[in-house]
C-alpha cells in the first residue's frame, strides 16, 4: 500500500469515526490528513521524476557504451593491423645515445632527425638490409 492509499485509508477512518470536522479536534485531524495528503501527492511526482531520470540515464549509459566501442575498440583494432603491416626500425643516435624508432618512410629518405637533441642522422638503406640478410 502506497503514501496515497495510506492517507485515503486515514480520510475514511476520520469520517467513518464521525469526527466533527466544525470542532477543535475535528480541524486537527482534518489539517493533518490534508497535509499528509499533499506530501503523498508531493513522493508520487518526485518518484515519477527520478524513474524518468533512471531512464534517461540508461539511455546516456547505453548511448555511452556505444561511443566507447567505437573509439577504443576501433583504435586496437588499427594499432594491431599498423603493427602487422609496416614495420618499425630502431637505433640509437651517436650524439644523446637515446634510442630513435622509426618507420619505412624514413628509411627510404636516408636521414633522420633526432627527435631527443635534433642531431641529423644519415645511413644507406642498401646497408641495412645487407645487415639483415647477414643475421
Amino acid at each position: 500500500m502506497g503514501v496515497s492509499e495510506k492517507v485515503a485509508y486515514l480520510k475514511g477512518l476520520m469520517e467513518g469515526m464521525n469526527i466533527d470536522a466544525s470542532s477543535e479536534n475535528g480541524k486537527l485531524f482534518k489539517a493533518i490528513v490534508d497535509v499528509l495528503d499533499e506530501v503523498a501527492l508531493e513522493i508520487e511526482d518526485l518518484t515519477d521524476e527520478v524513474m524518468e531520470v533512471g531512464d534517461g540515464l540508461d539511455v546516456i549509459s547505453d548511448d555511452l557504451a556505444d561511443i566507447e566501442e567505437l573509439v577504443y575498440d576501433d583504435d586496437d583494432d588499427d594499432d594491431d593491423d599498423d603493427d602487422d603491416d609496416e614495420p618499425v626500425y630502431a637505433t640509437t643516435c651517436p650524439e644523446c645515445e637515446e634510442e630513435i624508432f622509426f618507420d619505412e618512410d624514413y628509411l627510404e629518405d636516408g636521414t633522420i632527425v633526432c627527435p631527443n637533441c635534433g642531431a641529423k642522422l644519415e645511413f644507406d638503406a642498401e646497408d641495412l638490409e645487407g645487415e639483415e640478410d647477414d643475421d
